[in-house]
């Protein structure tokens, strides 16, 4: 079953609630999506910590009812 582009921004700004969240539907199928996350969360923390809090935010659907979400996390500029 595929999600809708809402359902992963509300999983992703209940999780982190600063988020400003982008989603681009890749194959328009609401299976495999692009999603950029800028959050002051993501602050000093690695690249590979920034997607961890995503995924967590994300519930455990990524690989069940998401197939796919090429993420790109960075911290807002000044």
């Amino acid at each position: 079953m595929a999600m809708q582009a809402h359902e992963i921004e509300k999983l992703i700004k209940d999780g982190i609630p600063d988020a400003k969240v982008t989603i681009e539907d890749l194959r328009g199928d609401g299976d495999h999506y692009a999603v950029y996350v800028v959050s002051p969360a993501f602050k000093g923390k690695s690249r590979v910590q920034q997607h961890q809090m995503v995924y967590e935010a994300m519930q455990g659907r990524m690989g069940g009812e998401l197939h796919a979400l090429a993420l790109q996390t960075s911290v807002p500029k000044d």
